[in-house]
Protein backbone atom coordinates (compact mmCIF):
# COMPACT_ATOMS: atom_id res chain seq x y z
CA UNK A 1 0.00 0.00 0.00
CA UNK A 2 0.95 3.31 -1.07
CA UNK A 3 2.19 5.82 2.56
CA UNK A 4 1.63 8.46 0.58
CA UNK A 5 -1.09 11.07 2.32
CA UNK A 6 -1.53 8.23 5.39
CA UNK A 7 -1.24 9.24 9.27
CA UNK A 8 -0.22 6.56 11.63
CA UNK A 9 -0.18 7.36 15.39
CA UNK A 10 0.42 4.30 18.39
CA UNK A 11 0.29 4.13 21.86
CA UNK A 12 2.54 1.75 23.11
CA UNK A 13 2.70 0.15 26.95
CA UNK A 14 5.96 0.25 29.11
CA UNK A 15 7.17 -3.05 30.56
CA UNK A 16 8.39 -4.72 33.61
CA UNK A 17 10.40 -7.83 32.76
CA UNK A 18 11.71 -10.65 35.12
CA UNK A 19 9.57 -10.69 37.70
CA UNK A 20 11.87 -11.48 39.96
CA UNK A 21 13.15 -15.12 38.64
CA UNK A 22 11.83 -15.22 34.94
CA UNK A 23 15.10 -13.83 34.16
CA UNK A 24 14.89 -12.82 30.18
CA UNK A 25 11.22 -14.73 30.06
CA UNK A 26 8.87 -13.35 31.80
CA UNK A 27 7.18 -9.72 30.70
CA UNK A 28 4.38 -7.70 32.12
CA UNK A 29 2.70 -4.36 30.33
CA UNK A 30 2.26 -1.53 32.27
CA UNK A 31 -0.04 1.53 32.35
CA UNK A 32 2.29 4.16 31.25
CA UNK A 33 3.39 5.24 27.52
CA UNK A 34 4.75 5.64 24.63
CA UNK A 35 3.15 7.58 21.60
CA UNK A 36 4.79 7.88 17.88
CA UNK A 37 3.55 9.60 15.69
CA UNK A 38 4.33 8.74 11.34
CA UNK A 39 3.94 9.83 7.96
CA UNK A 40 5.56 10.14 5.18
CA UNK A 41 7.46 13.54 3.46
CA UNK A 42 9.57 15.28 1.38
CA UNK A 43 11.86 15.14 3.78
CA UNK A 44 12.83 13.44 7.24
CA UNK A 45 12.09 15.63 10.25
CA UNK A 46 11.55 14.84 14.10
CA UNK A 47 9.49 16.38 16.65
CA UNK A 48 10.55 14.60 19.77
CA UNK A 49 8.81 14.93 23.40
CA UNK A 50 9.32 14.24 27.03
CA UNK A 51 12.19 12.50 29.00
CA UNK A 52 15.40 12.53 27.16
CA UNK A 53 14.40 14.17 24.36
CA UNK A 54 17.45 16.28 24.16
CA UNK A 55 19.58 13.05 24.17
CA UNK A 56 17.99 11.60 21.19
CA UNK A 57 19.34 12.15 17.25
CA UNK A 58 17.16 13.90 14.98
CA UNK A 59 18.64 12.75 11.91
CA UNK A 60 18.13 9.58 10.31
CA UNK A 61 20.64 7.79 12.71
CA UNK A 62 17.40 8.21 15.23
CA UNK A 63 16.26 4.76 16.58
CA UNK A 64 12.61 4.96 15.37
CA UNK A 65 13.69 6.18 12.01
CA UNK A 66 16.00 3.08 11.52
CA UNK A 67 13.48 0.24 12.38
CA UNK A 68 10.78 1.60 10.32
CA UNK A 69 13.05 1.60 7.23
CA UNK A 70 13.68 -1.95 8.20
CA UNK A 71 10.08 -2.33 8.11
CA UNK A 72 9.70 -1.01 4.70
CA UNK A 73 12.94 -2.95 3.54
CA UNK A 74 11.29 -6.40 4.70
CA UNK A 75 8.08 -5.59 2.94
CA UNK A 76 9.72 -4.52 0.08
CA UNK A 77 8.26 -1.05 -0.35
CA UNK A 78 10.72 2.53 -0.15
CA UNK A 79 9.21 5.10 2.03
CA UNK A 80 13.14 7.38 2.85
CA UNK A 81 11.39 10.13 4.01
CA UNK A 82 9.44 10.43 7.10
CA UNK A 83 8.14 13.03 9.61
CA UNK A 84 8.38 11.52 13.35
CA UNK A 85 6.95 12.73 16.32
CA UNK A 86 7.35 10.81 19.68
CA UNK A 87 6.36 11.66 23.27
CA UNK A 88 7.33 9.09 26.16
CA UNK A 89 6.21 9.43 29.38
CA UNK A 90 8.71 6.16 30.33
CA UNK A 91 11.81 7.25 32.01
CA UNK A 92 14.81 5.96 30.08
CA UNK A 93 17.23 3.66 31.29
CA UNK A 94 15.07 2.68 34.64
CA UNK A 95 13.79 -0.42 33.95
CA UNK A 96 10.44 0.23 32.82
CA UNK A 97 11.37 -1.08 28.92
CA UNK A 98 11.82 2.47 27.57
CA UNK A 99 13.68 1.33 24.54
CA UNK A 100 11.53 -1.77 24.13
CA UNK A 101 8.44 0.76 23.25
CA UNK A 102 10.57 2.60 21.01
CA UNK A 103 11.03 -0.41 18.78
CA UNK A 104 7.60 -1.91 19.56
CA UNK A 105 6.26 1.71 18.06
CA UNK A 106 8.55 2.13 15.45
CA UNK A 107 7.88 -1.45 14.49
CA UNK A 108 4.06 -0.90 14.63
CA UNK A 109 3.62 2.24 13.09
CA UNK A 110 6.02 1.65 9.91
CA UNK A 111 4.26 -1.66 9.76
CA UNK A 112 0.70 0.27 9.52
CA UNK A 113 1.55 3.18 7.30
CA UNK A 114 2.27 0.85 4.47
CA UNK A 115 -1.10 -1.35 5.37
CA UNK A 116 0.16 -3.92 7.81
CA UNK A 117 1.95 -6.61 5.21
CA UNK A 118 4.03 -8.06 8.23
CA UNK A 119 2.25 -10.09 10.79
CA UNK A 120 2.38 -9.28 14.32
CA UNK A 121 4.22 -12.66 14.92
CA UNK A 122 7.04 -10.90 12.35
CA UNK A 123 7.11 -7.87 14.19
CA UNK A 124 7.45 -10.09 17.68
CA UNK A 125 10.81 -11.98 15.73
CA UNK A 126 12.18 -8.60 14.24
CA UNK A 127 11.51 -6.56 18.00
CA UNK A 128 13.28 -9.89 19.93
CA UNK A 129 16.22 -9.82 17.64
CA UNK A 130 16.49 -5.80 17.62
CA UNK A 131 16.45 -5.86 21.85
CA UNK A 132 18.26 -9.24 22.51
CA UNK A 133 15.10 -10.82 24.47
CA UNK A 134 11.59 -11.34 24.19
CA UNK A 135 10.11 -10.21 27.83
CA UNK A 136 9.95 -6.77 26.91
CA UNK A 137 9.35 -5.89 23.96
CA UNK A 138 6.73 -9.52 23.91
CA UNK A 139 5.11 -7.78 26.46
CA UNK A 140 4.74 -4.60 24.95
CA UNK A 141 3.76 -5.58 21.98
CA UNK A 142 1.08 -8.24 22.99
CA UNK A 143 0.11 -6.32 26.35
CA UNK A 144 -0.85 -8.64 29.51
CA UNK A 145 1.87 -11.29 31.01
CA UNK A 146 3.82 -12.90 28.88
CA UNK A 147 5.90 -15.65 29.35
CA UNK A 148 8.45 -16.43 26.26
CA UNK A 149 11.89 -17.68 24.90
CA UNK A 150 14.09 -17.09 22.61
CA UNK A 151 17.16 -18.87 21.18
CA UNK A 152 19.22 -16.11 19.21
CA UNK A 153 16.99 -17.45 15.90
CA UNK A 154 13.37 -17.78 17.01
CA UNK A 155 11.22 -16.78 19.68
CA UNK A 156 7.70 -18.18 20.91
CA UNK A 157 5.36 -16.58 23.38
CA UNK A 158 2.26 -17.13 25.68
CA UNK A 159 0.04 -14.48 26.41
CA UNK A 160 -1.61 -14.60 30.12
CA UNK A 161 -4.38 -12.47 31.18
CA UNK A 162 -3.26 -10.56 34.37
CA UNK A 163 -5.61 -11.14 37.35
CA UNK A 164 -8.40 -8.65 37.90
CA UNK A 165 -7.42 -7.48 40.77
CA UNK A 166 -3.62 -7.47 40.37
CA UNK A 167 -1.97 -3.81 40.62
CA UNK A 168 1.84 -2.44 41.06
CA UNK A 169 3.59 -0.07 42.45
CA UNK A 170 7.04 0.86 41.44
CA UNK A 171 9.44 3.06 42.92
CA UNK A 172 11.53 4.75 40.63
CA UNK A 173 15.01 5.95 41.89
CA UNK A 174 16.30 9.45 40.08
CA UNK A 175 19.17 7.49 38.55
CA UNK A 176 19.88 5.88 35.45
CA UNK A 177 21.28 2.62 35.14
CA UNK A 178 22.11 1.00 31.64
CA UNK A 179 21.00 -2.53 31.17
CA UNK A 180 24.81 -3.38 29.76
CA UNK A 181 26.25 -2.05 33.52
CA UNK A 182 23.53 -4.56 35.37
CA UNK A 183 24.44 -7.57 33.11
CA UNK A 184 28.30 -7.10 33.91
CA UNK A 185 27.55 -7.61 37.28
CA UNK A 186 26.08 -11.03 36.98
CA UNK A 187 28.31 -14.01 37.30
CA UNK A 188 29.27 -15.71 33.88
CA UNK A 189 28.16 -19.59 35.98
CA UNK A 190 25.65 -20.12 38.55
CA UNK A 191 25.45 -23.84 40.76
CA UNK A 192 22.71 -26.25 39.95
CA UNK A 193 21.20 -25.47 43.21
CA UNK A 194 20.44 -22.09 42.23
CA UNK A 195 19.61 -23.03 38.99
CA UNK A 196 16.98 -25.38 40.12
CA UNK A 197 15.33 -22.98 42.77
CA UNK A 198 14.97 -20.50 39.93
CA UNK A 199 13.07 -22.49 37.58
CA UNK A 200 10.90 -23.90 40.02
CA UNK A 201 9.90 -20.43 41.38
CA UNK A 202 9.33 -19.04 37.92
CA UNK A 203 6.98 -21.81 36.85
CA UNK A 204 5.28 -21.55 40.10
CA UNK A 205 4.88 -17.60 39.14
CA UNK A 206 3.56 -18.54 36.07
CA UNK A 207 1.25 -21.13 37.48
CA UNK A 208 -0.17 -18.36 40.14
CA UNK A 209 -0.62 -16.06 37.27
CA UNK A 210 -2.62 -17.99 35.25
CA UNK A 211 -4.53 -19.31 37.88
CA UNK A 212 -4.98 -15.84 40.07
CA UNK A 213 -3.61 -17.70 42.51
CA UNK A 214 -2.21 -14.33 44.05
CA UNK A 215 -1.06 -15.65 47.72
CA UNK A 216 1.42 -18.02 46.24
CA UNK A 217 2.83 -14.87 44.28
CA UNK A 218 5.34 -14.09 47.29
CA UNK A 219 7.11 -17.42 47.52
CA UNK A 220 6.98 -17.29 43.51
CA UNK A 221 8.78 -14.36 42.92
CA UNK A 222 12.30 -14.77 45.45
CA UNK A 223 15.48 -15.00 42.74
CA UNK A 224 18.81 -16.23 42.94
CA UNK A 225 19.70 -15.99 39.16
CA UNK A 226 20.08 -12.44 38.98
CA UNK A 227 18.98 -10.43 41.94
CA UNK A 228 20.84 -10.73 43.98
CA UNK A 229 23.83 -9.78 42.33
CA UNK A 230 22.51 -6.43 41.23
CA UNK A 231 21.71 -5.72 44.61
CA UNK A 232 24.78 -3.76 45.07
CA UNK A 233 23.87 -1.24 42.50
CA UNK A 234 20.59 -0.32 43.93
CA UNK A 235 20.99 0.70 47.83
CA UNK A 236 18.11 -0.48 49.58
CA UNK A 237 16.91 -2.70 47.26
CA UNK A 238 17.86 -5.87 49.78
CA UNK A 239 15.75 -4.63 52.28
CA UNK A 240 12.91 -3.95 50.00
CA UNK A 241 12.74 -7.24 48.99
CA UNK A 242 13.16 -8.96 52.03
CA UNK A 243 10.43 -6.89 53.47
CA UNK A 244 7.44 -5.09 51.03
CA UNK A 245 5.34 -8.83 52.55
CA UNK A 246 5.53 -7.18 55.62
CA UNK A 247 3.91 -3.92 54.11
CA UNK A 248 1.08 -5.82 52.38
CA UNK A 249 2.86 -6.45 49.50
CA UNK A 250 2.59 -9.85 47.58
CA UNK A 251 5.65 -9.73 46.40
CA UNK A 252 7.78 -7.40 45.09
CA UNK A 253 11.31 -7.42 42.50
CA UNK A 254 13.71 -5.67 40.40
CA UNK A 255 12.27 -4.34 37.13
CA UNK A 256 14.03 -5.44 34.47
CA UNK A 257 17.56 -4.23 35.14
CA UNK A 258 16.61 -1.76 37.51
CA UNK A 259 16.77 0.77 39.37
CA UNK A 260 13.28 0.72 39.63
CA UNK A 261 11.42 -1.48 41.82
CA UNK A 262 8.31 -3.45 41.85
CA UNK A 263 5.75 -4.31 44.12
CA UNK A 264 2.50 -6.55 43.20
CA UNK A 265 0.01 -5.67 45.18
CA UNK A 266 -3.99 -6.87 45.92
CA UNK A 267 -5.97 -3.82 44.46
CA UNK A 268 -8.30 -4.32 47.68
CA UNK A 269 -5.37 -4.58 49.95
CA UNK A 270 -5.57 -2.17 52.66
CA UNK A 271 -2.01 -1.58 53.16
CA UNK A 272 -1.23 0.48 49.81
CA UNK A 273 -0.02 3.60 51.69
CA UNK A 274 2.20 2.09 54.06
CA UNK A 275 3.98 -0.05 51.47
CA UNK A 276 4.30 3.05 49.33
CA UNK A 277 5.92 4.96 52.59
CA UNK A 278 8.18 1.87 53.30
CA UNK A 279 9.81 2.25 50.08
CA UNK A 280 10.54 5.61 50.01
CA UNK A 281 11.64 5.66 53.55
CA UNK A 282 14.11 2.27 52.83
CA UNK A 283 15.54 4.62 49.38
CA UNK A 284 15.45 7.65 51.14
CA UNK A 285 18.01 6.21 54.18
CA UNK A 286 20.04 5.27 51.58
CA UNK A 287 20.08 9.04 50.49
CA UNK A 288 18.33 7.69 47.25
CA UNK A 289 15.41 10.16 45.68
CA UNK A 290 12.85 8.03 44.54
CA UNK A 291 9.28 8.36 42.66
CA UNK A 292 6.48 5.94 43.43
CA UNK A 293 3.34 5.72 40.81
CA UNK A 294 0.63 2.61 40.98
CA UNK A 295 0.26 1.21 37.91
CA UNK A 296 -2.40 -0.96 36.70
CA UNK A 297 -1.37 -3.70 34.05
CA UNK A 298 -1.76 -3.12 30.78
CA UNK A 299 -4.07 -6.14 28.93
CA UNK A 300 -3.51 -4.41 25.16
CA UNK A 301 -0.33 -3.92 22.91
CA UNK A 302 -0.09 -1.07 21.03
CA UNK A 303 -3.41 1.26 20.00
CA UNK A 304 -3.35 2.30 16.47
CA UNK A 305 -4.63 4.64 14.78
CA UNK A 306 -4.81 5.47 11.39
CA UNK A 307 -5.95 9.01 9.17
CA UNK A 308 -6.13 9.47 5.73
CA UNK A 309 -4.78 13.26 5.51
CA UNK A 310 -6.37 13.43 2.33
CA UNK A 311 -9.93 12.70 3.33
CA UNK A 312 -12.22 15.27 3.99
CA UNK A 313 -12.67 16.54 7.49
CA UNK A 314 -9.14 15.15 8.40
CA UNK A 315 -6.37 16.69 10.11
CA UNK A 316 -4.34 17.54 7.35
CA UNK A 317 -3.78 20.91 7.49
CA UNK A 318 -2.36 20.86 11.10
CA UNK A 319 1.46 20.08 11.68
CA UNK A 320 2.30 15.97 13.03
CA UNK A 321 3.40 17.49 16.42
CA UNK A 322 0.60 19.53 16.81
CA UNK A 323 -2.16 16.47 16.50
CA UNK A 324 0.21 14.15 18.34
CA UNK A 325 0.48 16.49 21.37
CA UNK A 326 -3.17 17.39 21.30
CA UNK A 327 -4.01 13.56 21.93
CA UNK A 328 -1.58 13.11 24.51
CA UNK A 329 -2.90 15.84 26.53
CA UNK A 330 -4.40 15.02 29.83
CA UNK A 331 -3.64 11.36 28.98
CA UNK A 332 0.37 11.40 30.86
CA UNK A 333 0.57 10.40 34.70
CA UNK A 334 2.85 13.40 35.04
Amino acid sequence: MNAQGRKVLVKVPASTANLGPGFDSLGMALSLYTWIEMKQSDETVFHLHGEGKDELPRDKSNLVYKIAQMVFHEAGVSVPELEIAMYSEIPLTRGLGSSATAIIGALTAANALIGEPLSKDRLFQMATALEGHPDNVGASLFGGIIVAAWDGESAQHVRLEPPPQLETLVAIPAFQLSTEKARHALPSEVSRADAVFNVGRSSLLVAALACGELALIRHAMRDRLHQPYRAALIPGMTEILERAADYGALGAALSGAGPTLIAFVDAAGSEKAELESFLQRTLQKEGIAAETMWLAPCSVGPEIIVVDEAAPGSEGHQPSWQSLMDIVKGEVKA
